[in-house]
């Protein structure tokens, strides 16, 4: 059975940096766009970044362009995602997903495209 792992997660002061990592296993990253979305406390999920298959676009939440990267190395079946500039608002576990289609260059912003889930990891960002 095939897995998304995330970690990176953290306690960091405003104003800091996390880098996020989310590895397959039993799963490969080529050929799909991959996201990252976040839940706060009291939330819904939200969509935060994607990287389409190729590496070619990249997409962000208004809130986060900026201040957080997306990256993907298909070599390590890995993505990233740099944050930077963290504020308080950013507390959040934060998701990585793979798209259910093969190629597509869309924004992949809602989570109903995804059918692949990581089990999250924590961010939280103090005042």
């Amino acid at each position: 059975q095939g897995q998304l792992v995330e970690s990176g997660g953290g306690l960091v002061q405003a104003g800091g940096s996390l880098r996020l990592s989310c590895t397959a296993s039993g799963h490969t990253f080529r050929t799909y766009t991959v996201g990252w979305f976040r839940q706060g406390p009291g939330n819904e999920r939200e969509f935060v970044a994607t990287i389409t298959w190729n590496g070619g676009r990249t997409y962000y939440a208004d809130s986060v362009t900026g201040r957080f990267t997306i990256s993907r190395d298909d070599a390590k079946n890995e993505v990233y995602l740099q944050m930077n500039s963290l504020k308080p608002e950013d507390t959040a576990v934060y998701y990585c997903a793979r798209h259910q289609l093969v190629y597509t260059s869309g924004a992949g912003s809602y989570d109903r495209e995804y059918n692949y889930w990581g089990q999250g990891t924590q961010v939280t960002v103090s005042s």
